[in-house]
């Protein structure tokens, strides 16, 4: 079955998902990848519901620093245990949350914390509501919950700070 191993590796290296896992998801699809992929995102759901009440009390701050040094942003990303912390995929996961950062400006991490009588939209003013930078079509809260069924524990954003050195006025 050369077709099916090669089945399970692409699905794996397009959901970083494991190995047992691709294969009962090619199975349930009956071979479609594109299926597969969605029965894999679902369960990925499902465990980030699972774990979300897990305490997260380790984790890393990642700091962003854009081309020229005018420009930064710093997040802490918490996660159950250090082991996690120092995962590619946590680690991969916290720079890209400092870079959507300093992209994208964002003002509070949930919707949650915006003020009952604010204008501004979850879209627009809240991190994980944002469309992420390097892929529009889902959202950080999307990455946030994929990194979860990836390492299996639970993921929180707990605090930023954006940094962006002020432009002078002519005198």
């Amino acid at each position: 079955m050369p077709v099916f191993t090669e089945a399970i590796k692409e699905l794996r290296e397009r959901s970083g998902a494991g190995i047992m896992d691709c294969k009962r998801a090619l199975e349930e699809s009956g071979g479609v990848l594109e299926e597969a992929e969605r029965i894999l995102a679902k369960k990925g759901l499902a465990l980030a519901a699972k774990k979300a009440e897990r305490s997260a009390d380790q984790g890393l701050i990642e700091v962003y620093v854009h081309a020229g040094g005018r420009l930064g942003a710093m997040v802490e990303v918490n996660c159950e245990t250090d082991f996690v912390a120092r995962t590619p995929q946590f680690k991969a996961l916290a720079h890209d949350l400092a870079m959507q950062i300093a992209a994208m400006n964002p003002l509070y991490v949930h919707s949650q914390d915006l003020p009952p009588d604010s204008t501004i939209s979850a879209e627009q003013a809240c991190l994980l509501s944002q469309p992420f930078i390097k892929d529009p079509s889902k959202t950080v809260q999307d990455l946030v919950t994929e990194t979860v069924a990836q390492v299996r524990e639970n993921v929180r954003i707990r605090r930023f700070a954006r940094f962006e050195v002020a432009k002078q006025s002519a005198l």
